[in-house]
């Protein structure tokens, strides 16, 4: 049976529980007053801000996308000071940071009156809750659900909860030997996870450079890194099996243009198909975009441009018509000649680690990387006849269905920790649970290194949202 606190009372904030009788509960502004400083260099720490890690510097991310030019004007934050994502609060994009240094300059600083009023980390997992979310959505603005916009003085009305400080000191040692296992936990399936895709991508390599039969004759290539192939394939360059298209297709919705929805950068990087029952984001495009860059059953997509060499060149397949779906930027669309190419063929081919090699190498740039049309046209794919070609599609679907069921119950076991976590956090912090007589054992070591595993592979990058923001 878990432990209680001897007496309860409602809560001023609507979504909260009954909460312990001796707890505070005042508006934000008691606490804190919005700051807005700037940087006049850009050199200070780059701050990336999560919907599940909160506050933490953006070198500790995989970003899979561009970083700004500059950072002149950013926002300064310190340690302490709560960052919100305007935008994205009502994804809980928000956070009591341990850093100093710069956020975009479409976040709210919120700087605290008095350091002793709150342990940084009991407010940081606080602010994150359900209750809070759903606060934050309540007081938001904005046409678009996916556009709400949290202001100033819409936070700093919501009523934050205050256990006295020693039992915030309590509760954060608690948690945080809590998300140390989960940590380890999380870390345990991923690594898991990587040694399935491992096995998976030598699957894959195989098959589509070297098909099918083993005692097929081989010639060589003429591509030194392709090396032999079937003597009965040919060598292809993707400009004459498909046609290539790269998009500029933004995310805003402008007036006089048609409502879509758009297949984004990580949706191609996060998936291996794009289909019509997954969660796109909405705006608008022109008839002259609609017409050439709606997916069509058998486009391939691939991203083009990145932080990373390594995460240029991803593809995703799409099976069947989206009408209504367009490419987005930071995208190419391949849309294959199927006399030539089946599509699903040419995912796997350019999802391949040899072929996928050279989008790395052409990939231009020293903080960003980027591929060009020209770069991507002339590309080089191992092409067997089209029969074969289904063959390969089909051998790889099956010899990989044990892989990708494995990686399914592995991912379902972290998204169920995850929400296990979400609960737990919950209860403690609305003190629904009484950890002040906890005693921590030997297990229940901190270390950052720990911690980091808490962030997701599939966090959205919200950092993004804003920086190419210009509402």
């Amino acid at each position: 049976m878990k432990n209680i606190y001897p007496s309860y009372r409602t809560a001023c904030m609507r979504w909260l529980p009954p909460v312990p009788e001796h707890w505070n509960e005042q508006r934000a502004k008691t606490f804190f007053r919005e700051i807005d400083e700037r940087s006049k260099t850009g050199q200070e720490e780059l701050l990336s801000v999560s919907h599940l890690t909160g506050i933490t510097p953006r070198s500790q991310k995989k970003v899979t996308m561009f970083k700004a030019a500059s950072y002149v004007g950013s926002k300064l934050c310190r340690p302490g000071d709560i960052v919100i994502n305007t935008l994205w609060a009502w994804m809980a994009a928000l956070g009591t940071s341990r850093h100093a240094g710069i956020v975009s300059p479409a976040y709210g600083v919120y700087r605290p009156h008095r350091t002793d009023s709150f342990n940084p980390g009991y407010l940081d997992y606080l602010l994150r809750t359900r209750a809070y979310v759903a606060e934050y959505i309540g007081r938001s603005t904005g046409i678009q659900s996916s556009r709400l916009r949290l202001y100033p003085d819409q936070f700093l009305d919501i009523r934050l909860l205050q256990p006295p400080r020693l039992e915030q000191d309590q509760i954060v040692v608690y948690l945080q030997a809590q998300d140390s296992r989960i940590a380890r936990f999380i870390k345990a399936k991923r690594n898991l996870i990587a040694l399935l895709l491992e096995q998976k991508q030598r699957i894959i390599d195989h098959a589509v450079t070297r098909g099918l039969e083993t005692a097929v004759p081989l010639t060589y290539s003429n591509v030194e890194w392709l090396g032999d192939i079937p003597e009965h394939w040919n060598v292809a360059l993707l400009k004459h099996v498909a046609d290539v298209r790269f998009s500029g297709v933004d995310k805003h919705s402008h007036g006089g243009e048609t409502p879509v929805r758009l297949c984004n950068y990580t949706d191609v990087y996060k998936n291996d198909s794009i289909t019509e029952d997954m969660d796109l984001m909405r705006a608008t495009a022109t008839a002259a975009e609609i017409t050439r860059l709606t997916l069509k059953a058998d486009d391939v997509i691939i991203t083009k441009d990145s932080e990373s060499p390594d995460d240029i060149g991803v593809p995703a397949w799409v099976p069947k018509d989206l009408p209504g779906v367009v490419c987005a930027y930071h995208l190419g669309l391949l849309r294959p000649e199927p006399e030539r190419v089946m599509g699903e063929f040419l995912f796997r081919a350019i999802g391949s680690a040899r072929i996928a090699q050279q989008f790395h190498i052409l990939a231009s740039g020293v903080t960003r990387f980027a591929l060009g049309k020209h770069d991507v046209k002339n590309a080089i794919i191992a092409l067997p006849p089209i029969e074969e070609q289904k063959a390969i599609c089909d051998w790889i679907a099956k010899e990989c269905q044990p892989l990708d069921d494995a990686i399914a119950r592995a991912k379902e076991e972290i998204k169920l920790i995850r929400e296990y976590r979400d609960r737990l956090i919950a209860d403690v912090v609305t003190g629904q649970v009484d950890v002040r007589n906890w005693v921590p054992n030997p297990d229940d070591l901190i270390t950052e290194e720990d911690l980091v595993a808490l962030g997701d592979d599939e966090e959205i990058d919200t950092d993004l949202e804003n920086e190419n923001d210009d509402d």
